[in-house]
């Protein structure tokens, strides 16, 4: 049976993986070397012991019954859990997250390990014969809480940037059927919040208005009641400026146009009832959401953030530069990638690493690393191996007999690729720096193993993929 699991391995993702590894700890070795001889308690010492931790657990994985992983998986998502909750009181902190567990020179991060937690219990819920996304509410609600729990209390810890990559477990729930205009309603939102930053809160709300108008009349083709919704909500917005005008008052035009809204919507839920058309609320209810969302972030970017704080979200737009503070890794990053040119500098030949022009040159930025030693063919490499990785994933993930299996390794691919994404966005200046490191590939004990077991677990998963798991 063993000897059949093995040869059912997936070989071209076992050897896309040994790549990245191997790749990975060359950087590191690279950006940590500082000329001494060899030694287990350097950094890339510590890096090769973690690899060869990891591939023991691969051959101890491939001896595990692929029936007994989805029978463990509520335990490992309890376990982690209890893990999570403790760090916060008897975790030690470090770089401003109270998220490690360190005893002596052994160290333990429950953030890394709470993906491949929250995946195994989102398969197993959802694996369940007969599970339909919308077959009652309590299926979303559950699917959401197995994720948001984790993701709250890393967010306590003071990692948010941990907690951020659950959303990329909304690709899964879009797999297990959910609609795709809820991703829009979700890529709407996010151009709603960034457009804040750019321009002002009275012009985008005219423009929300005017979006939500017209894709009332292209989803309706009813141009009559477009212009009689267009025309309520100049009428009531230029009453309402009428006491500004006459009376001095100091009432906001957002303000105005948001209570226009508000009254057309009341109106509408009136026309809703007495025909039986619900539907016809959805619209503005949207748009009084939107409204909203956008108004909300206008506050608390700058009534609640601190100052450093909107320096850092101004930075990462464009809108301020601080290249001596909070733009500083970004901007050393972007030299160090730049001055790598087409070919790169060389192995070991790297003077912004070699003389710690980028912090975290080795974790979160060791991309950088890669394109001033490898240049644009090493950062293309990369890229490619990761893109193929994915897909190959993806590929795996739907031949599966199991749902359990499915579900698995969607998630699997959904999470690396938001590491993937947004650590590589990250270190060329178009993502917020929020401190995730590239799998595989990055130094770090925790984000090594549990990344590896994620994978190992579903290559033994679809080297069993002929037998359907309950």
């Amino acid at each position: 049976m063993k000897s059949k699991v093995i040869q059912n391995i997936d070989f071209i993702t076992l050897l896309l993986y040994v790549l990245l590894v191997a790749a990975g700890w060359m950087n590191i070795y690279s950006s940590s070397f500082d000329g001494s001889d060899f030694t287990f308690s350097s950094r890339y010492g510590k890096q090769l012991l973690m690899i060869g931790i990891s591939f023991i657990l691969f051959v101890g994985i491939l001896f595990i019954e692929g029936h007994i992983i989805p029978a463990v998986s509520y335990y490992i998502y309890g376990i982690i859990i209890l893990m999570l909750i403790l760090v916060l009181f008897i975790g030690d902190k470090t770089g401003g997250s109270r998220s490690w567990f360190i005893i002596g020179s052994f160290k333990l991060q429950p953030a890394e390990f709470a993906k491949l937690a929250t995946a195994l219990a989102l398969s197993q819920f959802a694996g369940r014969d007969g599970f339909k996304l919308f077959s009652s509410f309590k299926n979303l609600i559950i699917l959401l809480m197995i994720i948001a729990l984790p993701a709250g209390l890393i967010l306590l810890q003071g990692d948010a940037g941990s907690a951020l990559v659950f959303a990329s477990f909304i690709l899964v729930i879009y797999r297990l059927g959910l609609p795709v205009y809820f991703l829009m309603i979700i890529f709407i939102e996010v151009a709603v919040f960034i457009s804040v930053f750019f321009i002002s809160i009275n012009t985008l709300f005219i423009l929300l208005i005017a979006a939500a108008l017209v894709v009332f009349w292209i989803f309706t083709g009813k141009g009559k009641e477009t212009f009689i919704y267009a025309f309520a909500v100049t009428f009531l917005t230029l009453a309402g400026l009428i006491p500004v005008v006459l009376f001095r008052k100091n009432i906001p035009l957002h303000t105005v146009l948001f209570i226009s809204v508000l009254i057309v919507l009341f109106a509408e839920v009136i026309n809703a009832f007495g025909k039986g058309k619900f539907y016809r609320l959805l619209m503005p209810l949207l748009l009084l959401f939107y409204m909203g969302s956008a108004y909300s972030t206008d506050y608390v970017f700058y009534n609640v953030l601190k100052e450093h704080q909107r320096t850092r979200i101004n930075v990462l737009f464009g809108i301020e530069k601080d290249i001596t503070g909070v733009g500083y890794n970004v901007h050393q990053s972007k030299i160090a990638i730049g001055s790598g040119g087409f070919a790169g500098k060389g192995y070991l030949k790297g003077t912004q690493t070699k003389f710690n022009f980028v912090p975290e040159q080795d974790t979160d930025f060791i991309f950088c690393t890669v394109g001033e030693e490898w240049g644009f063919i090493g950062t293309a490499g990369v890229i490619i191996i990761f893109t193929v990785l994915l897909l190959r994933i993806v590929k795996l993930a739907e031949r599966q007999r199991s749902a359990y299996s499915v579900i698995f390794g969607y998630s699997l691919a959904s999470v690396l690729f938001f590491h993937y994404a947004v650590n590589i966005a990250m270190t060329v200046g178009l993502a917020p720096v929020i401190g995730i490191p590239l799998p595989f590939f990055s130094y770090g004990g925790s984000s090594l193993v549990s990344f590896s077991v994620f994978l190992f677990i579903f290559l033994r998963l679809d080297a069993e993929r002929n037998t359907l798991l309950m």
